[in-house]
């Protein structure tokens, strides 16, 4: 499915009722907007995170873990880079 819209000299653009009302888009909600592959492509972002629970379907390991684990993955993953940073910064320093 798809709409004709035009591009107006300030660089803003009206989507067509019928978009806004299949992708359930209301006035004030963010999109975010990127090109891929030479197109435009247009997402809302006002997606709340539990809505995304699930869509990665099951893990490959057929185990989920609980927060807790995922949390600490998260930290041990920032820690490493941070230290990375920090070694790579004393490297070139003079």
């Amino acid at each position: 499915m798809g709409s004709f819209t035009t591009l107006t000299s300030k660089g803003q653009m009206t989507v067509p009722k019928e978009v806004r009302e299949m992708l359930g888009l209301q006035t004030g909600m963010r999109l975010y907007v990127s090109v891929k592959d030479g197109k435009m492509v247009v997402q809302p972002k006002n997606q709340k995170l539990s809505d995304l629970a699930g869509f990665l379907g099951k893990p490959p390991s057929g185990k989920s873990l609980p927060i807790e684990d995922i949390d600490e993955a998260i930290m041990d993953a920032v820690a490493e880079d941070d230290e990375r940073i920090r070694r790579d910064w004393r490297k070139s320093e003079p």
